[in-house]
């Protein structure tokens, strides 16, 4: 205790608060390692400015490694640690693998490596969640996810407003693409949709429960959950993300039409009808800015050669990505089966890249090229075959009596349909954003676990 009362005493005073801090969120975590969870929620979107070393680890991971050491030793304590029967590890297990095989071509394996270690991360803190969260902590990782992410959507509000932010985000000269404190408008908007569909789910259900009920409790938590859901939904308006949008779009459909039969017919017909109305209208009745950010989506099925085509600020996007694509196509069919190593996207890209097309973004902005190219036919497919399980799983669960349980399986089932959608245009699995998956999945399955009534 001297040794550490001295130490104190001669550090800076910032170091020493850090210090002291640190201490105490070790200790609590260890006591509760629930409250990990918690904490970890509130920092993800902080990750890139909470860094403790060059290679990218930061309080967030070790957030995930003392809630892993805090519920190992709680469990070695008790000379028992409980495994629950968690679905998907198998699925995740086979990736893991065959990421690790796909570094026997990497050029760098320290980003391979470090790729994998991200992975590794999302695996351990979906079990972790899945066996510490009960009810109540579930509800408080909720709060978390939701108070953060609002104050994330008051930050970009204030960016767009403002005109704060780089030259290259900026919107017919008078406003900011958002971009938080995620630094990028298209992690941002990924952030937020994470979220989106769960805020919305969870309002519908809580005001169906008080149009049956009539409890103003239900009344209160339907209306902020809205509240959060509109907010969120403002937020990736802000970050001007096309692919953002159409996930935005697909998430709200799934979440409201797999409530009922009715609603998925209903809501099928409003589509239907939304479609013929939007064809029939000209895209320039709407602004000129939205009218222009939609029309190029069609750029990207029947674009132009990014190698030969004059490049201009309003084209230039579409062709950068085109050609990343590209560059991921061209890898891939140098490594079909296992691919060119995970996380080696950015090492090798020079030596695929087209002409003009030098600078490397560390990803190809769409996360199954991404994975064709880095893992091969082997490793995306059980990617996808993992994805296809969490889909199944929220939607299975869905099917479960507990209203509170059903809604958040049908806003998981709603944040996988965004996912699958943006992913298209972007790779959303950066910046720890892949943990709140982590940490959605595990909350579900949890709640699954300790329901009377299990759907299986």
């Amino acid at each position: 205790m001297t040794v550490l009362a001295i130490a104190l005493a001669l550090l800076p005073l910032t170091w020493a608060i850090a210090g002291v801090t640190a201490a105490i969120l070790a200790v609590t975590v260890v006591i509760y390692p629930a409250l990990g969870l918690i904490f970890l929620a509130l920092a993800i979107p902080f990750g890139r400015a909470l860094l403790l070393s060059s290679a990218s680890i930061g309080l967030v991971d070790a957030l995930v490694v003392l809630t892993l050491a805090a519920w190992l030793a709680r469990g070695l304590t008790a000379r028992h640690i409980t495994l629950e029967r968690i679905p998907l590890l198998w699925p995740l297990a086979i990736f893991l693998w065959l990421g690790m095989a796909s570094l026997l071509r990497a050029v760098s394996w320290r980003q391979g490596v470090l790729e994998w270690l991200k992975w590794a991360e999302f695996a351990v803190l979906y079990l972790v969640a899945a066996q510490v969260l009960r009810r109540r902590q579930v509800v408080w990782v909720l709060i978390a996810l939701f108070g953060v992410a609002v104050y994330e959507v008051g930050l970009g509000a204030l960016q767009f407003t403002r005109h704060a932010g780089p030259e290259a985000f900026e919107i017919s000269g008078q406003f900011t693409r958002a971009y938080g404190t995620l630094q990028q408008p298209n992690p941002y908007a990924g952030y937020l949709g994470y979220l989106m569909p769960l805020a919305l789910s969870l309002a519908i259900g809580a005001l169906a429960s008080w149009w049956t009920s009539h409890k103003a409790t239900s009344l209160l938590l339907g209306l902020l959950t809205l509240a959060v859901a509109l907010i969120l939904l403002a937020g990736i308006g802000v970050s001007w993300s096309r692919g953002a949008w159409l996930g935005a779009v697909t998430a709200i459909l799934v979440v409201i039409a797999f409530r009922s039969r009715r609603a998925m017919l209903i809501l099928g017909s409003m589509v239907l009808a939304l479609c013929i109305i939007g064809w029939l209208l000209e895209p320039a009745r709407l602004p000129a800015a939205i009218s222009e950010r939609i029309t190029d989506l069609s750029s990207y099925v029947m674009g132009p050669d990014p190698s030969a085509t004059e490049i201009t600020d309003q084209n230039f996007s579409v062709l950068e990505r085109l050609a990343h694509w590209q560059a991921g196509i061209r890898m891939f069919n140098g490594a079909p089966w296992l691919g060119i190593g995970i996380g080696n996207y950015g090492v090798v890209y020079p030596s695929f890249a087209l002409p003009h097309w030098y600078d490397p973004l560390g990803h190809a902005h769409n996360l199954y090229i991404n994975f064709l190219a880095e893992t091969g036919i082997l490793g995306t497919v059980a990617f996808l075959a993992f994805w296809a399980s969490a889909a199944t799983l929220a939607y299975r669960t869905a099917q479960n009596p507990d209203p509170f349980v059903r809604s958040l399986a049908l806003g998981l089932l709603g944040t996988v349909a965004y996912l699958t959608l943006h992913n298209l245009f972007d790779n959303l699995f950066v910046q720890h954003l892949q943990l709140q998956l982590a940490l959605l999945l595990g909350a579900v399955v949890a709640l699954r676990i300790q329901s009377p009534s299990r759907v299986r």
